[in-house]
């Protein structure tokens, strides 16, 4: 295949268009998360995940093909937004929905101890526990009363070197 000047200069005359729909599109983002909520921004659960890689896909193929339509484009990234938006508030008032749709936090330290069983479930390194413990100013592992693999990826560390015991309202739908 033989590569030209022309190549890159095909349909030029649509670059103003397209830089117009792409400034258009990217408003429009921005109002859909502003009439949304920052949770759309927020560390990100696997459903997030989904929307947000589906809004930038639709958001590159409107600008760069015009496939979907700029216009179309926009209406599908708006509509993305409202699902996420739906399924967040299908999420809090279901608590079914929730267990369908969302992982649980999963226990990797309790009381000091490591639970290995979890650690390899989660795909946690020793080293990646370590460093947050670290970054929790653990000094010693008995001060550790919980690590927690969150949904959305982060470790918490609970830790104290008082003799508290964990409020149950805090560790309610972590797995152990």
């Amino acid at each position: 295949m033989e590569i030209t000047w022309s190549h890159f200069t095909e349909k030029i005359e649509l670059l103003p268009e397209v830089a117009i729909g792409t400034l258009i599109v990217y408003i429009a983002i921005i109002a859909y998360t502003r009439i949304f909520g920052l949770k759309s921004l927020s560390k990100m659960t696997g459903f997030d995940f989904l929307n947000t890689v589906a809004i930038g896909n639709l958001l590159a193929m409107s600008a760069a093909t015009s496939s979907p339509s700029l216009f179309v484009g926009a209406i599908l990234i708006g509509l993305l937004y409202l699902i996420n938006y739906l399924v967040s508030v299908i999420m809090v008032k279901s608590q079914s929905a929730q267990q369908l749709l969302d992982n649980s936090p999963i226990l990797l330290m309790k009381d000091g101890n490591l639970l290995e069983d979890n650690i390899k479930k989660s795909k946690i390194t020793m080293d990646e526990l370590r460093g947050k413990l670290r970054e929790a100013n653990v000094i010693q592992l008995s001060e550790v009363k919980a690590v927690v693999f969150e949904t959305t990826g982060d470790i918490s560390v609970l830790h104290t070197d008082q003799p508290k015991e964990l409020d149950s309202f805090i560790m309610k739908d972590v797995k152990e």
